[in-house]
């Protein structure tokens, strides 16, 4: 056992630091750990078999119709309407523009699915407005890359979608609602700590808006918005699925951006569909590689063996979710989301049912954890889309990101420890656990 625990992790991270992109890292780490056990012939065709079967699944078609949804809506320019409704709403707080960032990123991120969408579409139209008003320039990228991870909390979630399925059905509906307070607590935080500094350097306050400015920009915002009103209510309500919500999405999103708005045209949806296609190509290799992985670790019960070693490390709950939680944190810093959740989801989850943990709120707390890693370097695709954007290095971003970590790790802790953050809406909305 202890030898297929080297052999996979030693593997993949020798892959990973030869540069071989992470969807074959993981694929050939799992390869080289079924050789443990059987021939070649055979663990090249349990590897193939395992991804193929993985990816047989209903429920994620959600994903490639949520990632077009997403895609529809960042061309037929949505952002820049969230963007005037964040103003609205932001406008008379110390650093105005940063609030509005934070809220602008909850909204489009929700909407959009995508942290990195977010982060670009977002931080694109900010950042000039944000330089014209003397905002450091560094320290408005770093608030841009610490909030865009809000809506991967938000639903509608393709991170929790793979998460139910990793975990053999855990409530898609229940996961998307106990999303919404730690998502708005996370936005919350970024926000209270980007005001004390701002009204430190004493950045400007936004005129008030007079009532026909908030009119319009709340009206523009409605539509859009709805989305959510439409995904959340039907799965609630139990109208559709989670995979059936998305097909609506992405209808929903058709009829805003090419008929109401008219702001892409019929000549743009090939070039849609095919950046589309290919985002959702990535995740679901990635997905696929990581369900055979998944499998080589059971293979050689590898979950069970760092079971029993956390289990052993300390009789305290607390200190075992503590463990638990630096060790995301650290395979945040290397590791993007999706594999890191497929493969750390199978090792943790029976360590936390051990302890009585429900599986919805580990899932709120594995996806926090890991929107921090997306934020961080050496890898963290949000932090390199934020830079991008916000015409800065990643070496000035660090230093005022620092404070914004702190919080976020801080709210991560709180949310680990007081289950009811994650739990009261699902129980109240849907009778969750009762």
């Amino acid at each position: 056992m202890s030898y297929a625990i080297w052999v996979l992790f030693g593997s993949f991270v020798i892959f990973m630091a030869m540069g071989v992109p992470i969807a074959f890292a993981i694929g050939s780490a799992a390869t080289l750990t079924f050789l443990l056990f059987m021939g070649v012939e055979q663990s090249v065709f349990i590897v193939a078999q395992q991804m193929a079967s993985g990816l047989d699944s209903f429920t994620l078609l959600a994903i490639p119709f949520f990632i077009l949804a997403g895609n529809i809506m960042n061309h037929g320019g949505i952002a820049m309407r969230l963007i005037n409704f964040a103003k609205v709403l932001a406008g008379r707080l110390p650093g105005a523009l940063m609030h509005c960032n934070v809220l602008a990123n909850m909204m489009f991120g929700s909407i959009s699915g995508s942290a990195v969408a977010s982060a670009a579409a977002v931080g694109g139209v900010m950042a000039p407005l944000q330089d014209r008003e003397g905002y450091d320039r560094a320290f408005s990228a770093a608030v841009n890359i610490a909030s865009c991870p809000t809506g991967l909390l938000i639903p509608p979630s393709a991170t929790l979608i793979v998460y139910s399925l990793i975990t053999g059905g855990t409530s898609i509906a229940a996961l998307f609602v106990a999303g919404y307070l730690p998502g708005l607590l996370m936005g919350l935080g970024i926000m209270i700590v980007a005001g004390l500094i701002a009204k430190r350097r004493g950045y400007p306050v936004a005129p008030r808006p007079a009532l026909s400015e908030v009119w319009v920009a709340a009206r523009d915002a409605l539509l859009p918005l709805g989305l959510i009103v439409v995904i959340m209510g039907g799965i609630i309500s139990g109208v559709f699925t989670a995979t059936e919500a998305s097909a609506a999405a992405v209808i929903y999103a058709l009829v805003l951006a090419l008929v109401w708005y008219r702001e892409i045209s019929v000549r743009d949806l090939p070039r849609i569909i095919i950046e589309s296609a290919v985002t959702t190509s990535v995740v679901l290799l990635m997905i696929g590689a990581s369900i055979a992985m998944s499998r080589a670790m059971a293979f050689g019960m590898i979950p069970n063996t760092i079971s029993e070693v956390l289990l052993n490390l300390s009789d305290n709950p607390l200190m075992i979710l503590l463990a638990i939680n630096i060790t995301l944190l650290l395979i945040g810093t290397f590791m993007d989301m999706t594999p890191a959740l497929l493969i750390f989801t199978p090792i943790f989850l029976p360590v936390v049912g051990d302890l009585g943990m429900d599986p919805v709120h580990f899932g709120i707390v594995m996806t926090f954890n890991l929107c921090i890693g997306i934020c961080t370097p050496p890898v963290g695709s949000a932090l390199f889309v934020g830079c991008s954007v916000g015409g800065t290095s990643i070496a000035k971003v660090i230093k005022p990101l620092l404070p914004l970590y702190a919080v976020l790790v801080t709210l991560l802790l709180v949310v680990t420890y007081v289950p009811e953050i994650s739990l009261f809406l699902p129980r109240l909305l849907l009778g969750y656990g009762l």
